[in-house]
This record gives C-alpha cells, structure tokens and sequence, in this order.
C-alpha cells in the first residue's frame, strides 16, 4: 500500500474514534459548548443571591436566546422552540423557588440541573 492509501483509512478510524460532542454538531450556538457552559459564573444581585443559582441563571439566558435564534433561523419548529424554552423556564423557576426555601443551591441540585440543560442545549444543537 502506498503512502496515500494508508493514509484514508488512518483517518476515517481517527474520525470514527473521536466522540461526538455538541460542538462538532453542525451548529454552532454558545449553548453547544457544553464545557464552557458548565464553567459559567453569573452575577449576583436582585432576585439571584447564590452562585450556583447565578450559574444556572446565566445559562438559561443563553440557552433561551440560542433557542430564538434557531427558532428565527427555522432550526426548531415553533412547537420544539416553545417546548424547550418552557423545558429552561422550569429549570429557571425549580432552581429559583430551591434558593428561597433553602436559602442556596446545593452542589448536587446544580450537577442535576446542570444535566437537564445539557439535554435541551443537545436538542438545539441538532435542530
């Protein structure tokens, strides 16, 4: 075999070994970049007095404006765009009412909401 035919079939395996991630998805929304979403750190102030509660709000920001966007760019049906900025808006308002009767948000509350937004941010990825 030559070196160009040995070549190919190095990269398809390559290819077919490397996982897939939301950012290798064909779109390319800020919510797609699960890591640095995860890494995210909010302001404090208002309504938000905890930081994993800043976390998950400033999340939800993103995720309902690229759910718009995707919406506008006829990504998402009107009916997936509603359905996942309801999905956010409850994650937004269980996180919130957890901080007012506990006073925070706990560490294994966050990774829980954290998984539920990964869940919708996939959906738009691939829409």
């Amino acid at each position: 075999m030559t070196g160009k035919a040995l070549l190919l079939p190095i990269m398809l395996a390559t290819l077919a070994a490397a996982p897939l991630s939301a950012q290798s998805l064909r779109h390319h929304y800020p919510s797609c970049d699960l890591t640095q979403q995860r890494a995210l750190k909010g302001p404090i102030g208002g309504t938000i007095r905890d930081p994993r509660q800043a976390h998950i709000a400033m999340r939800a920001d993103i995720l309902q404006a690229d759910i718009g966007t995707a919406r506008k760019a006829r990504r998402l049906s009107q009916n997936e765009a509603q359905s996942l900025w309801n999905a956010v808006a409850r994650v937004r308002h269980d996180v919130n009412r957890f901080v007012v009767r506990q006073g925070f948000l706990s560490a294994g509350e966050t990774a829980s909401y954290d998984r539920a937004l990964d869940g919708v941010a996939m959906r738009v990825c691939r829409g």
